[in-house]
């Protein structure tokens, strides 16, 4: 199990660097495997693309009630998680593409990211408006959808910066000061 951990981190990591399609043998070097481990548990590239965006909605929706615990501020945990939440979309452009032989299942992976982040983002956006630090409204699917479109120029320029847009969002959201 923590090797196949070890290589969805990995996968995920060369996935933002090189797209989908980057050859099997660069993510095992980075995983400090051999190809053979990496089939061993994912036999096609669909599995590793599935897999590894399952791991991320994962790591991002256990990281929502911790960033709450530790944070500074309800705010803040938001703030933190919808880096988190851009830097899993980061990871995923490239997903359709490798997914398109099977559209159900990549309906299925949506449902399941929706299922598992939407509640997560909620939360805190109930905690930030209950602290005062937000105004109240806004919906969770909607402010991850506007997260998911910033996201989207990233491919087709590289001094476009998401991060920096987001930032923006985050702070529009904020209830009578500046952040």
């Amino acid at each position: 199990m923590r090797n196949q951990q070890t290589l969805l981190t990995a996968a995920a990591s060369v996935f933002v660097t090189s797209g989908v399609d980057a050859p099997i043998r660069e993510i095992a070097a980075r995983a400090g495997v051999g190809v053979g481990t990496i089939y061993r548990h994912f036999p096609t590239r669909a599995d590793l693309v599935v897999a590894v965006y399952r791991h991320q909605v994962e790591a991002c929706a256990e990281a929502g009630p911790s960033l709450l615990a530790e944070a500074a501020s309800p705010f803040e945990a938001l703030r933190q998680w919808v880096d988190l939440f851009v830097g899993f979309l980061v990871t995923k452009h490239g997903l359709a593409g490798a997914m398109r032989s099977d559209s159900s299942g990549f309906d299925a992976l949506h449902g399941y990211f929706l299922d598992r982040l939407v509640p997560v983002c909620a939360d805190l956006l109930d905690a930030a408006a209950e602290a005062e630090e937000i105004r109240p409204g806004t919906e969770a699917y909607e402010l991850m959808r506007g997260v998911g479109n910033l996201c989207i120029g990233r491919d087709d320029d590289p001094r476009y910066d998401p991060r920096r847009l987001v930032e923006l969002l985050l702070r529009g959201l904020r209830r009578g000061q500046e952040s």
